[in-house]
């Protein structure tokens, strides 16, 4: 490591405030809480049978790779902050911040923008009625956004168990509605669909990918909190490639089932999977309402986890941003020496989260078309970050030789170049459909009726998206500038946590 990247005296003073509290099991469940989104299956399926096809292809030619590239990253360099240090590493400071930035915005603006928004409609369609807009339908979003802050606020001993049983819950909530969807389908039979539904489309390909990237990306991020694991050399291995098996079993074997009992023309998105299942609840006959009922409860619990989980890991790599001198100084680089957590960068997520449900509860019109907008490219953000943590990645591999690796995929540095670009690639492509919607289409001559899926012009459309990623962009570069004291202080070599004596672990 050169001396510019080294840690600053912070950051090494705010490791040592750190909990070891994460094992192996903590470390699965974590990321199947934050990556696995019941919300995505219902948006992917509104491609039809094809976005089985394309789940498919992801999952064997980007989540393969991409599990393979982190696995053996995220057990090599298992520094607090994770994807942040990995950019810093290989790039330098300035690219970290970026990096920490487009990865951080995306959670609280998601479960502020979308999450409760997502949760609360639940709550009124399939619980009891909460008309939008009245002090019910506020006071529920406002305290839905604050328990996933708090979830990271408290020790992660005890914060964990949010996101651990909320994974829990969601896998047994899909093998629960797999299983109904057999007694389902011999009872009534299935919708009918023929092999030709499956054929992959360019339409397909452009509207599906970036939103399947969404869903598989993610596994790495248990490496934010690297410092706070028991073992992260023995364990991030095992848990990237269990929870990236179960993540693809969850997406696969429902989208299936969704395909099989609702007609594509009745598929409605976000509530895509709800739909499905009261459609195969019939067979329990009289209880059906009632075991809705509770799987809508079920379903709004597993929302908040979800943002719990991400909440607690894109608030640390945050935190360890600014300890690390590259976001407004040391204030939000701090973490509490009783509990362990980044309160601040917690509160302050708990404040944009807010922020944004608060403007989406006024906008109407096309101003809600306008705000849409923003809130996708928000949450895009999410995809952009890995141009820079992908090629991060494959650096370090030819960087740092000399770098322990308790797991090394069995392939030579250009091997593994290969397999990080085949990934870098897939990101690349879902990044330019969500900046620059339409663009493929019409390129390959598919007709794309832009007003009628966005709301508003591409003109108006690319405005506020390149606005809001130049905002963005500024409000890095002015922390980053407001962070040249921490950085000035550097402090003694955060050691990198491999056990001692056991370098293969």
């Amino acid at each position: 490591m050169t001396q510019s990247n080294q840690p600053t005296a912070l950051a090494a003073e705010q490791q040592a405030l750190l909990h070891k509290s994460l094992r192996r099991f903590d470390i699965v469940f974590l990321m199947i809480a934050a990556v696995v989104g019941l919300e995505t299956l219902g948006q992917v399926s509104l491609f039809g049978a094809e976005a089985f096809t394309w789940a498919l292809v992801l999952a064997v030619f980007f989540l393969v790779p991409y599990g393979l590239i982190f696995a053996e990253t995220g057990a090599a360099f298992s520094e607090e902050g994770g994807a942040y240090t990995w950019v810093r590493d290989a790039f330098g400071r300035p690219a970290a911040a970026v990096a920490a930035m487009l990865t951080w915005i995306t959670q609280p603006v998601w479960v502020g923008g979308s999450m409760a928004f997502l949760a609360a409609e639940t709550v009124s369609v399939h619980i009891s009625p909460l008309e939008h807009g009245s002090f019910g339908d506020y006071l529920f979003k406002i305290v839905f956004i604050w328990i996933t802050v708090l979830a990271a606020i408290v020790s992660l001993r005890k914060g964990k168990w949010m996101p651990t049983s909320g994974a829990l819950l969601k896998v047994g909530l899909l093998a629960f509605f797999v299983f109904t969807t057999v007694l389902y389908a011999a009872q009534n039979g299935v919708v009918g669909i023929s092999g030709g539904d499956f054929s992959p489309s360019l339409l397909g390909l452009f509207g599906s990918v970036p939103i399947l990237l969404f869903a598989y990306l993610g596994f790495e991020s248990s490496n934010s909190a690297a410092g706070e694991m028991e073992n992260p050399a023995r364990d991030v291995p095992v848990s990237i490639f269990r929870s990236c098996a179960t993540a693809a079993a969850c997406y696969l074997v429902p989208i299936f089932a969704i395909l099989l009992v609702v007609p594509s023309d009745q598929i409605t998105g976000i509530g895509g999977l709800l739909d499905a299942v009261g459609t195969v609840y019939s067979v329990y006959g009289g209880a059906a309402d009632a075991m809705l009922t509770i799987t809508a409860l079920v379903f709004v619990y597993v929302l908040m986890s979800q943002g719990a989980a991400w909440m607690i890991i894109s608030d640390r790599m945050q935190a360890m941003t600014a300890a690390d001198g590259s976001f407004f100084g040391g204030f939000f680089g701090r973490f509490h020496p009783g509990l362990g957590t980044p309160v601040r960068v917690n509160l302050l997520s708990g404040v944009v989260s807010t922020a944004f449900m608060l403007v989406a509860m006024q906008v109407t019109g096309s101003g809600a078309s306008i705000f849409g907008v923003v809130l996708t490219i928000s949450i895009s953000t999410f995809l952009l970050s890995y141009l820079l943590i992908i090629p991060a990645a494959i650096r370090l591999r030819r960087r740092y030789p000399e770098r322990p690796r308790p797991f090394r995929v069995p392939v030579s540095d250009t091997g593994f170049a290969v397999l990080g670009w085949l990934a870098f690639a897939w990101v690349l492509l879902g990044s330019w459909v969500a900046v620059f919607p339409g663009t493929l289409e019409r390129l390959f001559g598919q007709e794309y009726p832009f007003e009628d899926i966005w709301g508003v012009s591409n003109t108006t459309f690319e405005v506020f998206t390149l606005g809001t990623l130049g905002f963005l962009l500024a409000l890095c570069a002015v922390g980053y500038a407001r962070g040249a004291r921490v950085r000035n202080e550097v402090g003694a070599p955060v050691p990198h946590s491999v056990p001692a004596g056991d370098p293969t672990a």
